[in-house]
């Protein structure tokens, strides 16, 4: 078991300053970058310590801008573009020059936007319910659905859906969201995932990305109606039983097998 530091990094993106609470750990292997979902924490990586077969490699998680421990300045700025940044800068930081990446919902799309920018940089992309098509945004289009003017209003009123939402691990996510995320970042985020999932070209990026690409999902979203349409186009499905958007907190043994197996190809 090789364990980790934290370290507190202090950043300013585009006239935003941020502490950003990181988890690291270096090695002799390719990096391994994990970008946590909305309303998750870097700790959704953390067990990455029991996994021996990653022994070897870097590992690099942190709290997003507005969420968990990190400080941002203006949280209503932080949107997938911004986030975007912030991981270039993480990885100049730690002086990664390739890397396997991996994200869940938000940090799916945020790692496409970011695969898309940094090209062969990118070894594989583990997309975990990343957003790539419109049918995504099932919690970020509440902030059309369900509009507030308050963003505490906004942000109970979102807590106590999933609370009651019919999908696994929905109301374990929903006891700790108001202590992981800062209610005046929701909006930015929300507006801008579903501005780019609507109108992004985030299938095209996503099939056209050069590095081996495999996308995670839970059984209960057997539904979504592009998995056969990636699958022919060379994408590795990763089907997650008894699961729905959160493989990390339902199945996380069978998550953490599945991305071994992907990274160690």
């Amino acid at each position: 078991m090789k364990p980790f530091k934290q370290l507190l990094l202090p950043l300013t993106i585009d006239g935003v300053d941020i502490e950003l609470a990181v988890l690291y750990r270096q090695g002799t292997d390719t990096p391994l970058m994990f970008l946590h979902g909305f309303g998750s924490t870097k700790e959704d990586y953390a067990d990455i310590i029991f996994q021996s077969a990653l022994d070897d490699h870097s590992f690099i998680a942190y709290d997003a801008p507005g969420c968990g421990r990190s400080i941002c300045s203006a949280p209503e700025k932080v949107t997938i573009p911004f986030l975007v940044k912030v991981a270039k800068a993480v990885l100049d930081h730690f002086k990664v020059t390739q890397l396997h990446l991996s994200g869940h919902s938000m940090g799916g799309l945020t790692s496409l936007m970011l695969a898309h920018e940094l090209g062969n940089r990118v070894l594989s992309f583990t997309d975990i319910e990343g957003n790539i098509a419109p049918e995504d945004c099932f919690l970020s289009r509440q902030i059309i659905e369900y509009p507030a003017n308050d963003p505490y209003e906004f942000f109970n009123r979102f807590i106590e859906r999933a609370l009651h939402a019919p999908a696994y691990a929905s109301a374990l996510y929903s006891a700790s969201l108001q202590h992981k995320v800062d209610a005046h970042a929701v909006h930015s985020i929300f507006s801008s995932m579903v501005e780019l999932s609507d109108s992004g070209d985030l299938m095209e990026r996503f099939l056209s990305l050069p590095c081996r690409k495999m996308f995670m999902y839970g059984e209960q979203n057997d539904h979504l109606s592009y998995l056969s349409h990636i699958k022919q186009n060379g994408v590795r499905l990763s089907r997650i039983p008894e699961c729905g958007h959160f493989p990390m907190y339902s199945n996380p043994t069978i998550m953490w097998r599945e991305i071994i197996d992907f990274v160690s190809i």
